[in-house]
């Protein structure tokens, strides 16, 4: 088997560089171009690591060593915690480029035996598929860090039962009983109706998108949200299940000025 070092070179440099620059949009870190050039520099001696003969643990050493040395480089030193972060993103971004294409290449048989202009197609595919990759993972990231921010651990308190569920803050869901003016908390009545003695229910009227009528409510003794109580809350009973995964119960707007 021939090896071109000169493509191994460049097509490492831009695999390294892709990396850190992932690295660095994903913390926002905030690093200029030169200094993630730097870093991406000196992640070319691994490919020595390829001619020294080293058992398989000096040689992981070795690639930590460097793989620090990288991101010191380009992010620079603030403290053990900072750099930690660097180096777990930096190894998970390396571990999802790689496994993707390693699929792509086993799923779709790239073959290394075709060659364009002396160059392997693979290579070529590869390095047009990697950066699409990437950026699909930093946009599914941003959006899972947003979607975080609205997840909520909640307790419900009643006279005889406590209830622990997930809630999740719908900033749509803003229905307010128009008697006692409290904000409603919708979660799914299968939840609680086999828990519970649903005693003297209020009706609440309510006009939605979809639909206008009562409004099935009671009143817990208090809701605890992230270690936080309130007393001004209704808890409405909705016969729809909510289809986020892993949701109990659409907090209500109003959650927003009350935390």
């Amino acid at each position: 088997m021939v090896i071109y070092l000169d493509i191994l070179l460049i097509i490492n440099f831009i695999f390294d560089f892709l990396l850190l620059l992932t690295v660095n949009i994903a913390l926002k870190r905030y690093a200029k171009i030169g200094r993630l050039i730097l870093g991406t520099l000196l992640g070319s001696i691994t490919l020595i690591c390829l001619f020294i003969p080293l058992n398989s643990y000096l040689m992981s050493l070795l690639k930590l060593g460097i793989a620090l040395g990288m991101l010191i480089m380009a992010f620079g030193y603030k403290n053990i915690k900072y750099t930690f972060y660097n180096l777990i993103y930096f190894y998970m971004t390396s571990i999802i480029l790689g496994g993707f294409l390693y699929y792509l290449k086993v799923e779709y048989n790239i073959d290394n035996s075709l060659y364009y202009k002396g160059i392997s197609i693979s290579y070529l595919v590869i390095l047009i598929i990697a950066p699409v990759i990437l950026l699909v993972f930093l946009k599914s990231l941003k959006m899972l860090k947003k979607i975080k921010n609205y997840y909520y651990k909640v307790t419900i308190i009643f006279k005889d039962y406590q209830l622990s569920i997930t809630g999740f803050l719908d900033t749509g869901n803003k229905l307010i009983d128009p008697y006692t003016n409290k904000p409603i908390i919708l979660i799914n009545k299968k939840l609680i109706q086999s828990k519970i003695n649903i005693r003297s229910p209020m009706y609440v009227p309510i006009n939605t998108v979809n639909s206008h009528g009562l409004l099935e409510c009671i009143k817990p003794q208090k809701v605890i949200i992230d270690n936080k109580e309130f007393n001004n809350y209704l808890i409405g009973l909705s016969t729809y299940s909510f289809k986020m995964n892993g949701i109990d119960c659409l907090l209500n707007a109003k959650l927003l000025e009350d935390i």
